[in-house]
């Protein structure tokens, strides 16, 4: 597996570099802005590690080059910020991931590792489920040919239930994979959102699609049997 990091400080650069091809990645470092999209692009790239803080052409502005040119590559931001507001930036601009300096080694290459493994199964352009259809490339989607209109994070909700569709998926998952947050105090906002969902999708079809199950969280699919929550959701 190839790694791109984008580093402008050496040291940072020099531990990264050499933790990872301790771990047998290939390993590329740029230390300009300007150099991350020619490199993602010329040699074999399956990760990018990003630091916003980059000369010649911001991080941020670097991703939206990358993104626009590499759609499917993965992202791990990796910056001294700790701001909620760069966050959100970064992971609305394209970041798979967000890690904030410091940071434990140990951590970051399971983060690695969780991106190398999710990029690497095989990309479904269009999830189907029942007469649901998510056209991810199009950002479509459409129940029983009538076309529903969401929100990008309501998209990406949905988008997670149904890559894993006929399992319960945790509260505290869905935050981890849709939010990119690994705090629990936000769980509340996964109800809320799928409340959102269940009244777009579910609202005036024959037959419900979002359950819930008590103390597991929620699935799209079949109706989990004796599992359901209140109301049978």
């Amino acid at each position: 597996m190839h790694i791109l990091i984008a580093e402008d400080d050496a040291p940072v650069a020099n531990f990264l570099s050499m933790g990872l091809s301790a771990e047998h990645y290939s390993v590329r470092v740029a230390a300009d802005g300007r150099e991350i999209l020619g490199m993602a692009e010329q040699g074999p790239c399956d990760l990018l590690i990003l630091d916003l803080n980059m000369p010649g052409v911001s991080g941020m502005d670097a991703l939206r080059q990358v993104r626009a040119a590499r759609p499917h590559l993965p992202v791990l931001i990796l910056t001294g910020s700790a701001r909620v507001e760069d966050r959100v930036d970064g992971l609305n601009s394209g970041a798979d991931d967000y890690l904030t300096k410091p940071f434990a080694f140990s951590e970051l290459l399971a983060r690695v590792r969780a991106l190398l493994r999710r990029s690497s199964l095989p990309f479904e352009p269009v999830l189907h489920n029942r007469d649901l259809e998510l056209d991810r490339v199009g950002h479509l989607v459409r129940r029983n040919g009538r076309a529903i209109e969401l929100t990008p994070k309501e998209f990406a909700l949905l988008e997670y239930l149904m890559l894993n569709a006929g399992r319960n998926v945790s509260r505290s998952h869905i935050i981890h994979h849709v939010w990119k947050l690994s705090s629990d105090t936000m769980t509340n906002v996964v109800d809320v959102y799928i409340n959102y969902l269940r009244k777009k999708i579910d609202a005036n079809a024959p037959e419900r699609l979002i359950h819930t199950v008590r103390g597991a969280g929620y699935r799209i699919g079949s109706e989990p049997r004796g599992e359901q929550g209140p109301g049978k959701h």
